[in-house]
């Protein structure tokens, strides 16, 4: 299944292991989204930044 991640708050402020997996999933700005494969990885980076970041399924 791939989940469509999108940016919606900023990383400033927030610790440097939550910018780095912000960068990870390739996000370095607001608005910004990309697609991903839901794997076990990128599911758990996910939960780390989730007060970040808006989530959705793609079909």
């Amino acid at each position: 299944m791939k989940v469509k991640v999108t940016q919606i708050k900023s990383g400033i402020g927030h610790t440097l292991r939550q910018k780095q997996t912000l960068a990870a999933l390739g996000l370095h700005k607001i608005s910004q989204y990309r697609e991903h494969e839901l794997t076990p990885q990128v599911e758990g980076m996910i939960n780390k930044v989730n007060h970040l970041i808006r989530v959705e399924k793609i079909n």
